[in-house]
């Protein structure tokens, strides 16, 4: 399960409406369409994917929305139910693993037996990935708003293929003509992914 907090931005055109929470932001851009604003576009700070909001009616009503909202859904941790085999107490599923005899052979002389080792394996494998996983993800969000924003701005050839390079000072010099709260938020995204990605080399 994502237990990580996930936050958004709004931009009508250039200029950056709302930021925060998916009820925060939601609130506060249907008050600026309600005051006659620019057509807006939420964005997930943490992916990068552009977020349809219907914000018709009142702000109950709106946040009501929110709650089957699809893509929001996936943020939401699973109900636990008794469905065929497994432990739902734990949140354990069976499926079929397809390994050779001698790995069976391996798995079965482990302390726990076959299901206890692969569990161990798996959640050593995903803390092990962590840092490349975030460092990745931090890539595409930043990746993605550049090209849903950016794709018109000064200098975006050039800016891509920086970022792409991983030359993040030129990148930097690159987007300077570029407005103001797009080029903040475009920086902000950067320096996420380059942290990231710090971390991960100093790991290895």
């Amino acid at each position: 399960m994502d237990t990580q907090p996930h936050t958004y931005t709004a931009f009508a055109e250039t200029r950056l409406v709302a930021a925060g929470s998916i009820e925060d932001v939601a609130l506060r851009t249907k008050e600026w369409l309600e005051e006659g604003g620019a057509s807006v576009l939420v964005f997930e700070d943490q992916t990068g994917q552009q977020i349809d909001l219907d914000l018709r009616g009142t702000h109950d009503e709106a946040l009501a929305r929110l709650q089957a909202h699809p893509w929001l859904q996936r943020h939401q941790a699973p109900e636990e139910k008794r469905q065929g085999p497994g432990r739902p107490k734990l949140g354990v599923t069976s499926r079929e693993v397809s390994l050779l005899p001698r790995h069976w052979d391996w798995l079965n002389e482990q302390s726990g037996g076959a299901s206890v080792t692969l569990r161990k394996l798996v959640e050593e494998k995903m803390k092990q990935s962590q840092g490349a996983d975030r460092a990745r993800k931090a890539r595409d969000a930043a990746s993605k708003f550049m090209w849903s924003m950016g794709g018109n701005l000064p200098d975006f050839e050039e800016a891509s293929r920086a970022f792409t390079r991983k030359e993040y000072a030129r990148f930097d010099q690159l987007i300077e003509a570029w407005p103001e709260d797009i080029r903040a938020y475009m920086r902000k995204l950067v320096s996420t992914a380059a942290h990231a990605e710090e971390e991960v080399a100093g790991e290895r």
